[in-house]
This record gives C-alpha cells, structure tokens and sequence, in this order.
C-alpha cells in the first residue's frame, strides 16, 4: 500500500512539471501579490499591528482555558448553546444529530476550512443529507468532485476560461461567458437554495470572548444568506480561534483583509451573538457553536511549537512560498496546505504520516517574513523535523546514511581515503534515481583538498 508521504512525491513531481499548471498559479498569485502590496502600503506601522497582533494571540493560547469558558458562558446567555468535540467523529455526529433532530434534509454551508478538515460533506453525504457549498470557488471545485486547492481562494488552480468550459458542459451557458456572467449564473442556481435549506452551517473566522459572539468574514453574502434563511444555523470553529474582545477586530480584520485579498476590509464583516431574539426580525431560531479540538491541544501541549494556533487563515504564507507555487495545493493531502499546513497537520493527524510536509520546504524564511501574527513558520518546520526524528520516524536507510556522512565528515583521514572518482561513484550509485533524478549530479575534483594544498604550498626543491 502507497503511503501519504510516497504519493506526495508522485503528486509534487507531477505538478511540478505541469506547465499549465505553474502559468495559472503565477497569474492569479501575480494578481495577489499586486493587490497585497497595495493594501499593505496604506498601513502606517505594519511591523507594530504584526507584533500587537502576535502578543494577543500568545496570551489567548496561555489562557485558552479561562477564555474559551467565557465565550460559552456570554453565547449561552444569549440563548446560543455550546458543543464540545474532541475530535472529527464527535463533532460530524453532533452536527448529524441536530440536523436529524429537526428533520433537516438540506444544508447550505458557507467557505469554512474546518468542514473541509472534517470532511462533513462526505459525511452527511453518507447520511442522505444534501449539504452544499455556497461560496463561489468552493462551489466550483464541488461541483467538480475536488477539494479546496487555497485556504483562501479554492479554485486558484483554475483559469476563467476552464470555469467557462466547464458551466458550460454543466449548465449549457456560453463558452464566452465572462466571470462577471458565470457568477451572475452561479447567483442564479444558489438563490433558490438558501431559500429551501433547512440548516445553515459556516465556520468563524474570530470567536470574541466578552461578547460571546462569533466573527464571520467573506466577500460574496453568502455567509450571510446561509445564517439568515435556514431556521438552524450551526457554526464550526476551531478553539485557537477566539480572541479576548470585541475592540480586538479592529486590529485582526484589517490584518486579514489586507494579507488575504489585499483590501482594507472584506466586503462583508458579520458579527453573531446567538439566535434570533425576541425584538429582532430575522435570524435562526436555533444557533450552536461547535468548539473543535481534532489534535489542537497537541499542538498547545508542544511549548516550543504552539505558535503554529495563533494563524488567522489570510494564506499569506502558501502565496509567498516557492514550493507551493510549484507543487500546488492538492499535493499536500491535508486541508491547509502549504507551509502553515506543513507545520501544524502534523500535530494534527499524525506526526509519523505526515512529517514529510516538514521537510517540503527550501527554509527561504519568506513565508515567516509574510505572516501577519508573526508566527516563525520556518523554525517550526525544523523544530517539527527534529521531533520526527526524535520519535523515530526515520527510515533506517536515512539513519545509515546519516551516520556515515557524519562519521566521513568528521574525520579528515576518512574523506582524504576515497579519491573523488570513488565519491563520483558513490554518487551516482546511491542518488541517481532519488537527487539526481531531474538535476545534474555534482562533480566532485579528482583530488582532496588537502592534496591540492600540499602541492601548491609544496617547497620547492
């Protein structure tokens, strides 16, 4: 059986070399990096906000356990109530239960990377529940069979032009529609869905603890639609999510927009306390928030890596990142993917499935430097390393052949023993098929360079 780390190595070689693939990404990642820098430039003291920002998070995730009680405490005066699931099997069948209990057939769900962890659409899928995707991109990528390729943007993978071929191979529209008249079509399908859902279900971008309330963010309503219709909103959201206090957004939205999409904020900002009360005229009348752990509080429990719970979900990182840009966002095999994915999936699901994440990386640092909270990405992909080997998830051939180099590098008398035709050989031996596969193999000189020292600085006779 092929493990995950042996596909992502079939997966990366394959994308890497797609160059259809790599000209859609640098365009759409062009376009981002554009209207990143301009909205960044309209920050007066960016480093201040990135450091604030940090420090509130650092104290949130050392006093998780006081402010996660007031949330629940706040919600539930409010008349919301509060679901505890330690993992993805409790929190999909808490999830079915109250849909179950209403007699709910139809969902509507909102862009939320947690659902993806889960994978709740496959889940209620099995259970005979319609559960669709609102959000453009993730609509997109559903209709298509695939999963989300951004944290961001789900279908970045794709060109207008793919989009417009496929509408109209799925809904009979022209070839030549523009993306203004694909959503405008995508709008149309939608509408009548909201309307029929029994359930709504989304994510949080921010859980506020003195309000009791939840934070959504999104740029097309649809957030919105999927809260307002259906008689039963449920919201899924991950427990580093929350933030101490209502006055916090005022430095986490601009941190968001501006890194994700690059505007001064998103186009809709929500913020939700509970179900539809008594003197208000629209709303749920049942609102739940599910707090998921699925592996966070391993990561708390790691001192030197729980940094990795501070992330806001902007993408900042998978958009500077050499290797993502190549690869891609479907090779990971995880939800988050890119270099915040790489650091946090394996304390997630697993450390032995998934350390080779930790090691797809070049170290560049760019992806640290980007990061509105300052999370130090790079360092946490060593610190993940080490305990991949620290645990013993290490092959025995790479053990060996660590042993061995470090036992020729330390020792003078053993690398002057080979000649470098023998290394040469070694070389092309041992890392032809796995190194050297698309590069060209160094060429090591004939001679050591203490030979070569001795000979130039030889006395002359």
């Amino acid at each position: 059986m092929t493990s995950i780390a042996e596909e992502f190595l079939v997966d990366a070689e394959g994308k890497a070399f797609d160059v259809d693939h790599r000209r859609i990404i640098n365009y759409n990642i062009g376009k981002y990096d554009a209207a990143v820098n301009r909205g960044l430039s309209r920050l007066i003291n960016l480093d201040n906000a990135k450091r604030k920002a940090h420090v509130t998070k650092w104290k949130v995730m050392e006093n998780l356990d006081k402010i996660l009680p007031e949330f629940e405490a706040n919600f539930q005066k409010r008349g919301g109530k509060v679901i505890w699931a330690n993992d993805a099997a409790e929190a999909n069948k808490e999830i079915l239960n109250i849909i179950q209990k209403a007699g709910a057939k139809t969902v509507v769900k909102s862009k939320s990377m947690v659902t993806e962890e889960i994978e709740l659409n496959e889940f209620l899928e099995h259970h005979q529940i319609e559960s669709l995707e609102t959000d453009l991109g993730e609509y997109i990528v559903q209709l298509l069979g695939q999963k989300p390729y951004h944290i961001v943007t789900p279908a970045m993978h794709l060109s207008k032009e793919d989009i417009a071929k496929f509408f109209n191979e799925k809904f009979g529209t022209p070839l030549d529609f523009t993306p203004e008249q694909l959503t405008q079509k995508a709008r149309e399908l939608l509408r009548e869905k909201y309307l029929q859902a029994d359930v709504g279900i989304t994510g949080g971008n921010f859980l506020i603890a003195d309000t009791g309330s939840i934070a959504l963010t999104e740029n097309e309503g649809n957030a919105r639609l999927s809260t307002s219709f259906p008689k039963i909103h449920i919201a899924i959201v991950g427990i580093e999510k929350i933030i101490p206090s209502i006055a916090d957004l005022d430095l986490f939205w601009p941190l968001l927009s501006t890194h994700g999409t690059g505007q001064n904020l998103t186009v809709y900002n929500t913020i939700l306390s509970g179900p539809r009360q008594p003197n208000e005229t629209d709303g749920p009348e049942e609102m739940y928030v599910i707090l998921l752990d699925n592996g966070r509080t391993n990561l708390l429990a790691q001192k030197d890596q729980r940094q990795g719970l501070y992330c806001i979900r902007c993408g900042a990182c998978l958009n500077a990142c050499p290797v993502y840009k190549n690869i891609g966002g479907h090779t990971y095999g995880t939800a988050y993917s890119g270099p915040i994915g790489s650091i946090i999936t394996p304390h997630l699901q697993g450390m032995k499935e998934f350390k080779h994440l930790s090691y797809a990386s070049s170290l560049c640092g760019k992806c640290t430097e980007v990061c509105p909270v300052k999370i130090d990405i790079h360092k946490m992909l060593l610190l993940n390393r080490r305990d991949a080997v620290d645990q013993g998830f290490v092959p025995i051939k790479e053990k060996w052949g660590w042993a061995a180099w470090r036992k020729g590098m330390l020792s003078r008398k053993l690398e002057d023993f080979f000649s470098g035709k023998t290394k040469n050989r070694l070389m092309q031996t041992f890392f032809k098929k796995t190194w050297g596969h698309y590069r060209d193999m160094p060429d090591v000189a004939g001679k050591s360079f203490a030979e070569q020292w001795r000979e130039k600085n030889q006395p002359e006779k």
